[in-house]
């Protein structure tokens, strides 16, 4: 995959935070709160965000049926209309409007937007119109961060023949932080961080995530979440978090031997 990268160096932090489906449904006042005194700090944001649960009821209101592989969601020309229109009609403006009512300067986007998020088909046969990132046009955002305005990304892209597909919504975060060389990415949960026997934990490690999930600690949905962490340290971001609405959990690093690998 091919980035429009700025060369342009800054000293500023920059901070890509992916808000998922569920998470977006239960946002409160304090995370806006949290998220102005970041933003306050003179940390640059992006926002990137899924939908699915405001997608599973569209597609059950049109009688459409829809499942996950390999936890990417399958998805036919009939979903993918539905997904277009809900992800960017429905759930990115709501989410504009949160950030804008809480005094936070931002702007919806989606991969239309000046060909921000160009893709090819992931795999049709297998997943449908699902889309492999190809290009980051990071001008776009280099511009709006350059002037104090947050990016909020649906995960939609385009093909070069227009035609829009869905995307992973952790490979959306993944790929646009190591675009524009985020310092952290921050993946927001309903919960802060990863528990082990009733302790939330302040760091952790590939290898005490691998410990924890053999021993039964991780579990359930945290799994996929740790292991998309851990994928993002190998790609070269620095920092990944998995945190709660007040922004504070789990710090996973990397180590010299996830690097090396």
């Amino acid at each position: 995959m091919t980035m429009s990268k700025s060369m342009h160096h800054t000293a500023h932090k920059r901070v890509v935070i992916k808000l998922g489906g569920s998470t977006l449904e239960g946002l409160n006042e304090a995370f806006f709160d949290n998220f102005k005194r970041l933003q306050e700090s003179g940390v640059e944001l992006i926002i990137t965000h899924g939908g699915g649960p405001a997608i599973n009821r569209e597609l059950a209101a049109q009688g459409l049926q829809s499942h996950t592989l390999n936890g990417i969601r399958v998805t036919n020309e009939a979903a993918i209309k539905v997904v277009q229109s809900t992800l960017i009609g429905q759930v990115n403006t709501a989410l504009v409007h949160e950030l804008t009512t809480a005094g936070i300067a931002a702007i919806g986007l989606n991969g239309f937007d000046n060909q921000l998020i160009v893709v090819d088909f992931l795999d049709q046969e297998t997943y449908g119109y699902v889309g492999a990132i190809k290009n980051i046009n990071t001008s776009l955002l280099e511009a709006l961060m350059g002037v104090g305005i947050v990016p909020v990304i649906a995960c939609v892209g385009t093909t070069e023949a227009g035609q829009a597909l869905n995307i992973n919504g952790d490979t959306v975060a993944s790929e646009i932080a190591l675009a524009v060389g985020a310092d952290s990415l921050l993946l927001v949960t309903d919960v802060s961080g990863i528990r082990i026997e009733d302790e939330y934990q302040a760091i952790a490690t590939p290898s005490l995530i691998d410990q924890w999930t053999e021993q039964g600690h991780i579990y359930g949905g945290m799994i996929p979440k740790v292991q998309g962490a851990i994928d993002c340290l190998r790609a070269g971001i620095p920092s990944v978090q998995i945190v709660g609405a007040t922004l504070i959990g789990t710090t996973i690093v990397a180590t010299s031997e996830l690097l090396s690998s």
